[in-house]
């Protein structure tokens, strides 16, 4: 009883995951729905575990073959969707193909040593690996499931790394589009990406200790049931929240903005700060919690380079910190009016997306949290 609940948490997590980011029609978003692609196959991955564990001995070794698929796709998919929250705006074959290539091949050889061998002795084989035998097909299997094995290994190694090197590249381009603190962070992806890690290092010690190891030992079962299960949630709950850390899907090229700002006259320059100070000021455009550089970009009539560039230049600071300066202002003298309104009353006034993004504002504004800046705040405000 205890083994099954084990063995059938992390099925229920991938479902979960796989429903829901597949059909909330709100957030239909690229990177998003390639998640749940990849919650699709990890499901696969760990209903096998579940046949393979119990065990269901025929209808595992009809589905061996696609666990094999699915679990060397898992990483590959992984790494595909830290490209589109960074680099790609969208799943291409011609882009993303040779990352499934591998993958593919090794599904393939791996299908036809399985066909042609005897279904009774393939059976056999699956559930103890460690058995001689003179058949060919089964020496060959034998030697492609430890190319597969291999490979899986590889695979954990270099999607940490390649997610981490993308974090590493375009973290900070999330801060020049959206205006919503929580948006902008890396935090959520940063987490992401641990979380991988862990159920990447757990994958690696499976792999190297291969599934037989935890056949008859519950307490392993119990180990990784929590760690795939745990981390696989955490995966889709923030999946689930993160936007796209580059939105406007641009390469690093710091060299070529500059060349446009050096042919860009100061005259030009001075009539956008001029619009740009009249939009925050005047018309109190922060007040819109879903703003975005694009917005002040089309509102201004110019690029949003030129934008981003400026507000760099004038004021030392990327979008997202000067927009949240502005509400943070707003903030100020809407509790000093309504000290009675509430955290979320406040956040919605003042044009923060939640009271999350209200209080990290605030913290990066002035280094202090929100409870100890709203007393003071309110502390002055009545001394006057």
């Amino acid at each position: 009883m205890i083994k099954s609940i084990l063995l059938l948490t992390p099925i229920y997590v991938t479902l979960f995951w796989s429903i829901v980011l597949n059909t909330d029609a709100r957030k239909y978003d690229t990177p998003r729905l390639f998640l749940g692609k990849f919650m699709l196959f990890a499901f696969i991955v760990y209903i096998s575990h579940f046949l393979f564990y119990f065990p269901y001995p025929h209808l595992y070794a009809i589905i061996d073959p696609f666990y094999q698929y699915a679990s060397l796709l898992v990483f590959p998919l992984y790494y595909i969707y830290f490209r589109l929250l960074t680099i790609d705006d969208k799943f291409s074959f011609k882009v993303h193909a040779p990352y499934l290539i591998v993958p593919t091949v090794l599904f393939l050889f791996y299908s036809f040593g399985a066909f042609f061998t005897n279904f009774a002795d393939y059976k056999s084989w699956i559930f103890d690996r460690t058995t001689t035998s003179n058949l060919f097909f089964i020496k060959y299997l034998n030697v492609v499931h430890l190319i597969i094995r291999i490979t899986f290994l590889i695979q954990v190694v270099l999607t940490i790394i390649g997610n981490y090197d993308l974090i590493k590249k375009y973290g900070k381009k999330a801060e020049q589009y959206y205006s919503d603190i929580e948006d902008s962070s890396t935090h959520k992806v940063k987490i992401l990406n641990l979380s991988m890690i862990v159920t990447g290092c757990a994958s690696f010690i499976l792999g190297v200790l291969g599934r037989d190891f935890f056949s008859n030992e519950i307490t392993s079962i119990a180990i990784a049931s929590v760690i795939f299960s745990s981390m696989l949630f955490i995966i889709g709950w923030l999946g689930d929240k993160q936007k796209s850390l580059n939105p406007t899907f641009e390469t690093i090229s710091g060299e070529e903005n500059q060349m446009k700002m050096e042919e860009f006259s100061s005259v030009a320059q001075k009539k956008i700060l001029e619009k740009l100070l009249i939009l925050f000021n005047d018309k109190k455009v922060y007040m819109d919690s879903g703003l975005n550089i694009q917005d002040i970009a089309q509102a201004v009539g110019t690029n949003r380079t030129y934008i981003s560039t400026i507000i760099n230049q004038q004021f030392n600071q990327n979008f997202c910190t000067f927009v949240n300066n502005y509400r943070v202002e707003e903030l100020e003298n809407t509790l000093k009016n309504h000290p009675e309104f509430t955290n979320q009353l406040l956040a919605e006034s003042c044009g923060f997306g939640s009271v999350d993004s209200l209080k990290r504002a605030v913290l990066t504004k002035t280094e202090q949290t929100f409870p100890e800046w709203k007393k003071q705040v309110l502390s002055i405000h009545l001394k006057k």
